[in-house]
């Protein structure tokens, strides 16, 4: 057995709520500087423990709030956990918030460079793989206009084609499945499908079992920032249905 590709070690991330409305930063100055600043703790994760294991697809279920995209942040290196270890071996292409990371002012073609440098894409690769995104994103006619003529859709697709022209070790997917009209998502799924094929590791958030049973050998829930269950992805399936029942 070689060494996981993810390795999560205790891991909790803990987030500081103020107990009290602040209008301005005058205000938050002078409270911070007289010591009168009062926050309660929220632990978004809690005692998290797994591993993944090269060309495994780990599903990661749970309601709302169960803590599924900080759990996913956290892995993609978007957040440092408050506590615990994380060990990630390889390329991580996180398909989170897609198209969040633009500059509004900038073009579709000024945001490949920009969007991609924040996923750690150099330059030269972005150069050598910009027809490409602007090909698969389907903007030929919009790559020069600013992104903020763009709708949601749009700025989805071209987060999309971005994040997907990497070839990683680790893919990380969520609810990005439903992304674009349903030309689109056909065609977004043939691209997800043909990466996974390939025997990269997966970690996909998402409430569609049916998804889930395709993609996944594995699973977990999570509920209240803990996971209550692990194992093959079927039987955990089967046991959230279970739970939204309820």
């Amino acid at each position: 057995m070689g060494k996981p590709v993810i390795a999560v070690e205790n891991v909790g991330m803990m987030f500081n709520l103020n107990n009290e409305k602040i209008d301005n930063l005058k205000e938050y100055v002078i409270k911070f500087f007289k010591g009168k600043l009062h926050y309660n703790e929220f632990w978004a994760l809690k005692d998290i423990n797994f591993t993944v294991d090269k060309g495994d697809r780990l599903a990661i279920m749970g309601l709302n709030g169960a803590g599924k995209s900080t759990l996913l942040k956290v892995v993609a290196g978007v957040m440092k956990p408050t506590q615990g270890v994380l060990k990630v071996d390889g390329i991580i292409a996180p398909l989170i918030e897609l198209g969040a990371g633009f500059d509004p002012n900038y073009t579709g073609a000024e945001n490949i460079y920009l969007y991609g440098a924040t996923m750690g894409y150099s330059r030269k690769f972005l150069r050598s793989k910009h027809d490409e995104i602007v090909s698969f994103s389907e903007l030929e006619e919009f790559i020069d206009v600013p992104v903020k003529n763009y709708s949601s859709g749009m700025r989805a697709r071209l987060g999309f084609a971005i994040a997907t022209a990497v070839s990683p070790e680790v893919l990380i997917l969520d609810e990005v499945l439903s992304v674009g009209d349903a030309k689109f998502k056909k065609k977004s799924e043939g691209k997800l499908r043909s990466m996974i094929d390939t025997g990269i590791t997966v970690l996909f958030v998402s409430h569609n079992t049916d998804q889930i049973k395709k993609i996944c050998n594995k699973a977990i829930i999570l509920e209240k920032g803990r996971i209550i269950k692990s194992g093959d992805a079927c039987e955990v399936c089967d046991e959230y249905i279970e739970m939204t029942k309820k």
